[in-house]
């Protein structure tokens, strides 16, 4: 299913980005029995609008209307939408936008009994993240294994 994944971004991308979008995400998933091409875009600085989503999104499956052969033949539900405020951090310009910005980050294994933790992103690199944490009233720096995060998105602070 990838490779056919891989076609869609192909086509779509020069499409989101001739914008001034960003494709953030895309998804080929099947629930309740019925296949789903969710494709996530957003716009710096002030995100994108539900008018210019549709617009996109007519753009969007016209373009995959003409790959042949089709990519994706069993029929499917096209859904555009904005990733939100708490969108996941995936790609390398995610990570980069996420320095020194709150993020929720979750386990696959419980460090120091938690399986999952908020806090300002301090730094990362190939191996770990270093996240600053509040305990009570301290603030207390923490390093997480990269292998151990099961998902990192972008937090609200409350």
């Amino acid at each position: 299913m990838f490779k056919n994944i891989d076609k869609v971004i192909e086509v779509i991308t020069p499409l989101v980005h001739a914008r001034g979008d960003e494709l953030v995400d895309i998804e080929y998933v099947k629930e309740n029995n019925q296949n789903y091409l969710r494709i996530y875009v957003d716009r710096e600085p002030n995100g994108i609008d539900i008018d210019e989503i549709a617009t996109l999104s007519e753009s969007v499956s016209e373009q995959l209307d003409l790959i042949n052969p089709d990519p994706l033949p069993d029929p499917y539900i096209l859904e555009l939408s904005s990733p939100g405020v708490e969108r996941p951090i995936k790609t390398e310009a995610d990570w980069c936008k996420a320095k020194n910005d709150y993020v929720h980050v979750g386990l696959y294994k419980k460090i120091n009994g938690q399986k999952s933790y908020e806090g300002t992103l301090l730094d990362y690199d190939m191996d770990k993240i270093i996240l600053e944490i509040k305990i009570k009233t301290q603030q207390k720096k923490i390093a997480i294994p990269r292998n151990m995060i099961a998902n990192i998105r972008f937090a609200i602070k409350f």
